[in-house]
């Protein structure tokens, strides 16, 4: 058996002279929880409705679970789960209703439909609840029976576009839980998602931006091999006023936001400091505390763009 779930070959997706995924090549292994990353507009969705058969590529192809994505787009719709970021519920519809909707989708009947409803129910924590209309459902539990409905057929490969958007943070920390649950039994998971501590739970990852891939690996990995100088964090009386006059400096090599600090990247640590702290205070800001940090993969998404920005410039 092919170690991979998903094969992809220089796959590119163009609307008029618009390149919206540009020559996209990496694989999935089986049984592996993979993230698609990227902001807002690089790429991301038009990928997976590519990879899922319900969008013809430009160039190049994809097989997903063995299947063809260009010639045989129905077979890779009824072997995959799939789980848009508007969870692909009817509001007007119970849960119940909802469930044997997708049942009848994907041709599950008596027993088989009954015993997947029951798993569902459970899985969703929505015991008691299945003649709510789904309007009324919170963010998670919508979460969590859209989630159940993409997998009611019990694929192999599910795909997950932007699931966590919308909803609280113990929901999303909620719903992590129950994809490292799936991957435990072998299903394979591409995510994608604009957040980048979600990639934490990744086995591999890879980031997109402008359609074009920039990096791939572990989350390990990528910290390990792209940003090998010191990132400092730093906390001041002023964090809009600091960003602004450390930005020019000629040693900070990036600096971004992070929530009330800042993330400086310099080349030596101790050097750095005294120099933050030497421009801060001719500045008039107070330097509340300065410590080197291990790199986050925000940090390292942030070094990668600002490198494809200055190379396009």
């Amino acid at each position: 058996m092919n170690e991979y779930a998903i094969e992809v070959h220089d796959l590119t997706k163009k609307f008029g002279a618009f390149t919206a995924v540009d020559r996209v090549n990496f694989n999935v292994k089986r049984g592996d929880i993979f993230g698609f990353l990227g902001a807002n507009g690089a790429g991301k969705s038009t990928t997976i409705r590519m990879l899922c058969g319900l969008l013809q590529s430009t160039s190049g192809t994809a097989s997903v679970g063995g299947y063809d994505i260009n010639t045989q787009p129905e077979l890779v719709k009824f072997n995959i789960g799939y789980m848009s970021q508007r969870f692909s519920l009817y509001d007007d519809l119970t849960v119940e209703q909802n469930i044997r909707f997708y049942g009848g989708v994907y041709g599950l009947r008596n027993n088989r439909l009954r015993d997947r409803m029951d798993w569902v129910l459970k899985m969703a924590d929505l015991k008691g609840r299945e003649s709510s209309l789904t309007r009324t459902l919170s963010g998670g539990w919508k979460q969590r029976l859209a989630l159940g409905c993409a997998i009611l057929h019990e694929p192999k490969i599910l795909f997950l576009d932007e699931p966590t958007g919308g909803v609280d943070p113990i929901s999303r920390r909620n719903f992590w839980e129950l994809i490292n649950r799936l991957s435990t039994e072998g299903i394979t998971v591409l995510v994608t998602t604009h957040f980048l501590d979600e990639a934490e739970y990744c086995n591999s990852i890879i980031l997109i931006n402008a359609g074009k891939l920039i990096a791939g690996g572990t989350p390990s990995q990528l910290k390990r091999e792209h940003i090998k100088d010191p990132i400092l964090e730093v906390a001041s009386s002023n964090v809009v006023e600091a960003l602004e006059v450390i930005r020019v400096q000629p040693w900070a090599i990036e600096t971004s936001v992070f929530g009330t600090k800042l993330h400086v990247l310099v080349k030596d640590e101790e050097e750095g400091k005294v120099s933050i702290r030497q421009t801060l205070s001719a500045n008039g800001i107070q330097t509340q505390s300065i410590q080197r940090i291990v790199p986050s993969l925000e940090d390292v998404f942030l070094y990668l763009l600002d490198k494809e920005t200055a190379r396009a410039s």
